[in-house]
């Protein structure tokens, strides 16, 4: 990747430091995040999509190594650009999409609720009513990270029983009342709110797909897509952190029953996987590919943090101790949708699906 060594410098100069404030006080790193566009990370001028999305991918992985909280954050931006680059709709391009590339304004996605309705594990949490010029939007979505009044997220409302249509809102919109959630185990830090819709309305020219059904299936591989290498930089992370103390207490660590090479060998081989397929011009069809990946990912995660903890005994223990904050965010991973469960499903569902075509 282009501008690697600038990443790294940026990651050591202004995220580095606020690590501990962002775990230990919900600190958000705004800052950080609007200089990644300022630098050029989100621009597509001149790229193929391919290209597009391994340079993603990658920058992704490399914050998910120091703080995944905020390689969290970096992915619900990515969403909303997703949305934005694969919509119809040119007002979106020519005067939103601009300043979410270009450092000047952040994205969010609400799309966890919509994510489970169409693997039939929830209902919508929103109800739109057609009026002039746009739509209005009622009901609360639970959870919203990478926002504030500020910031653009995409969401998924329900007309009827057989319509479903997705918009762009702004997070100081009339009648949208954002309350901040603070309660978690980890990624605190990540600005997460409830929504709370009371007769928004939301114009026309802020709707990215009338057919939200349809639009959903065209970004939904994308959406998993950015999530893989969250766990790719935490895995590494926690691979380091193992062979930091393998000669720690007489070298009594080799007696643990997983070792980092182990680890190693998984991690490259999911590594390599997921940057085959942002090679391929047909991502789309490569849905089952990628549901597994995102799945192997969460338990190599779950199962290199476990053993980041063991091989580091005491010293991991520590409540503001590096190993034990990724063992909270490995906890944050598993649960974030598509979770473990959900992607479970949809695996025997899509080999059921197969099997009787």
């Amino acid at each position: 990747m282009k501008n690697n060594g600038r990443l790294k410098q940026l990651i050591a100069e202004q995220l580095k430091p606020l690590v501990r404030k962002i775990d230990c006080e919900a600190y958000y790193a705004r800052d950080f995040l609007l200089s990644l566009g300022r630098e050029g990370f989100f621009q597509t001028e001149g790229l193929t999509i391919q290209e597009i999305l391994s340079r993603e991918v990658q920058v992704v992985e490399e914050i998910a190594k120091t703080c995944m909280t905020t390689a969290f954050n970096l992915w619900c931006h990515l969403a909303a650009l997703t949305y934005i680059r694969n919509s119809d709709n040119n007002y979106l391009k020519t005067e939103i999409l601009p300043g979410l590339q270009s450092g000047e304004l952040l994205g969010a996605t609400g799309l966890s609720n919509p994510m489970k309705y169409y693997a039939g594990l929830e209902t919508l949490h929103l109800k739109a009513e057609k009026a002039d010029g746009g739509y209005y939007l009622s009901g609360v979505l639970p959870s919203v990270s990478n926002l504030g009044a500020s910031h653009w997220f995409g969401v998924i409302a329900e007309i009827n029983g057989h319509q479903r249509v997705m918009a762009l809102v702004p997070g100081n919109a009339e009648g949208l009342k954002l309350k901040e959630k603070l309660e978690y185990l980890g990624v605190n830090g990540s600005a997460t709110f409830s929504c709370a819709f009371n007769q928004v309305f939301i114009s026309e020219k802020f709707i990215i797909a009338e057919n939200a059904d349809a639009f959903v299936a065209k970004i939904r591989p994308v959406f998993v897509l950015y999530q893989i290498p969250l766990g790719l930089g935490v895995t590494e992370a926690s691979i380091k952190s193992i062979e930091k103390v393998c000669n720690k207490q007489g070298g009594c660590n080799k007696y643990l029953p997983i070792q980092p090479i182990e680890l190693l060998a998984e991690l490259q081989t999911l590594r390599e996987a997921i940057f085959n397929l942002t090679s391929l011009t047909d991502i789309q069809n490569k849905w089952r590919e990628l549901i597994q990946i995102r799945l192997d990912i969460a338990l190599l995660t779950s199962k290199a943090v476990h053993a980041c903890m063991l091989h580091q005994g005491g010293a991991g223990y520590l409540q503001n101790s590096d190993p034990s904050r990724r063992l909270r965010e490995a906890y944050f991973l598993i649960n974030l949708t598509p979770t473990i469960k959900h992607l479970g499903k949809m695996l025997v569902e899509n080999t059921n699906v197969s099997a009787s075509n």
